[in-house]
């Protein structure tokens, strides 16, 4: 298993933490806040759940398929969280069609509930590209 394969094994790993943070008691609050910073819904949780079968799909078949799941991954989530920057909203998710722009902005919450996309999409990114010469 090459390097790449290993890394959409952590990215399946990753994801389904993500689609599970809603049913793990005492991470989300009252306000159904995973973290008390962003809200986490159904299609969300498919959404995680989809790219982690994708990530595992890829790290099972080769390494030109890692190589392509983490490029195309990377891309989309890092987009996503850089469009959460400027309104509040991903792509996603379609809330950027569903709902208004709340703007940009660099509080910490923000910053927090971007976070995770900015982080997971730049690092599948920069692996998958670092690698497409070799």
């Amino acid at each position: 298993m090459t390097t790449l394969q290993k890394i959409c094994l952590g990215y399946f790993v990753a994801l389904l933490g993500a689609a599970a943070l809603n049913y793990i008691p005492g991470l989300t609050d009252a306000q159904g806040l995973a973290f008390g910073i962003f809200a986490l819904d159904l299609f969300d949780d498919a959404l995680h759940l989809a790219s982690a079968l994708w990530a595992l799909i890829a790290a099972l078949v080769s390494q030109r398929a890692a190589k392509t799941f983490l490029i195309l991954f990377g891309a989309l989530y890092l987009g996503d969280g850089v469009f959460g920057f400027f309104t509040g909203y991903g792509f996603l998710d379609f809330g950027i069609f569903t709902n208004p722009s709340a703007g940009m902005s660099w509080t910490l919450l923000r910053v927090l509930a971007n976070l995770p996309h900015l982080l997971l999409g730049g690092v599948a990114l920069w692996a998958g590209l670092r690698d497409a010469g070799q």
